[in-house]
């Protein structure tokens, strides 16, 4: 595997899967894998469990690693070519990239959808210039579209905590202040498709994920017909894609709470963190025995390892 920025990009989700159980029983024995290679991290956009969990599993493998917070540490970067730079960005992503790649052996990627253009964003501009400049390996660790390491780390928790071969997953939209990017939502719809799963989406009216993530995937809007017997509760808020970038409810009637939770088969619940508890989701739930996000999060140490172990192998 060379680059990774959707599950598309893994040679098996299996064996992939595999590799996870793997790092995560001993995460440690694949230091000679790393060893004398350098990762650096480029954050857009801010971060807590992303950045620390590709750190330390860059860590793990023997690597070395390097932080660069863009707009704090570094100059104000132009991503748009043909452009005449006479404003506040005095460098562009055209040098600055390959300049990072000649100081390391992979890149890890994060920047956000920045909500101005629908087809800018779902073009994947910043990410794909990566790709194309850097000359090394190029992880995504959220791009505008997609944040395939966070739904690597939630099938993962799912086959962890499953007890059953088929269960029912089910993705709830949830209110929320501010307009959040279709990331999360986009890319574990386009994992748990490739999972032997029932998988059920449901929102209000105009939040619909574009279709090239939905597949055949059917929206149910009565989202307490969607709960009824689901084994798992994926709760997320995600601006609209037809209205782009615009918030067009917050309902509080969309909070998942306890009365939700008790028409499910015990669901175990699941946020991608952070959230905005009496919001998203109630502290009865959150805070309930039912609630995986801690381990969830914990996962994406596992997942973001298991990526670059495959990396690294093929750079041997």
């Amino acid at each position: 595997m060379r680059h990774f920025t959707s599950v598309y990009d893994l040679p098996d989700l299996n064996e992939a899967l595999k590799t996870a159980f793997e790092v995560k029983k001993n995460p440690f024995a694949y230091q000679h894998l790393g060893k004398n290679r350098t990762m650096i991290l480029i954050f857009f956009n801010s971060s807590l469990r992303t950045r620390l969990s590709t750190q330390k599993a860059a860590m793990n493998l023997g690597m070395n690693t390097m932080v660069l917070n863009v707009n704090q540490d570094g100059w104000q970067l132009e991503s748009e070519l043909g452009v005449v730079m006479d404003g506040d960005k005095p460098e562009h992503l055209r040098e600055a990239i390959p300049v990072i790649g000649s100081y390391c052996d992979i890149i890890g990627v994060r920047a956000f959808a920045q909500f101005k253009s629908k087809e800018d964003d779902y073009q994947e501009k910043i990410i794909n210039q990566f790709v194309e400049y850097s000359g090394v390996p190029v992880v995504s660790m959220e791009a505008a579209t997609r944040h395939p390491l966070q739904s690597f780390a939630d099938h993962f928790t799912i086959e962890e905590f499953k007890t059953k071969e088929k269960p029912k997953v089910v993705l709830t939209w949830a209110p929320h202040p501010k307009a959040l990017p279709q990331a999360v939502p986009n890319s574990f719809v386009e994992w748990i498709r490739q999972a032997d799963y029932e998988l059920v989406v449901t929102h209000p009216e105009g939040y619909e994920l574009a279709p090239e993530f939905m597949g055949d995937i059917k929206v149910e809007y009565d989202q307490k017909k969607a709960f009824s017997g689901a084994d798992f509760i994926y709760a997320k808020n995600w601006a609209s894609y037809s209205s782009y970038g615009q918030v067009l409810s917050r309902d509080r009637n969309w909070t998942v709470d306890e009365e939700k939770m008790a028409l499910t088969n015990q669901a175990k619940f699941m946020h991608c963190l952070p959230v905005r508890r009496n919001m998203v989701v109630s502290d009865g739930v959150i805070d309930s025995p039912d609630s995986i996000v801690i381990q969830e999060a914990a996962n994406r140490e596992v997942s973001a390892q298991a990526v670059l172990k495959m990396i690294l192998e093929e750079l041997k």
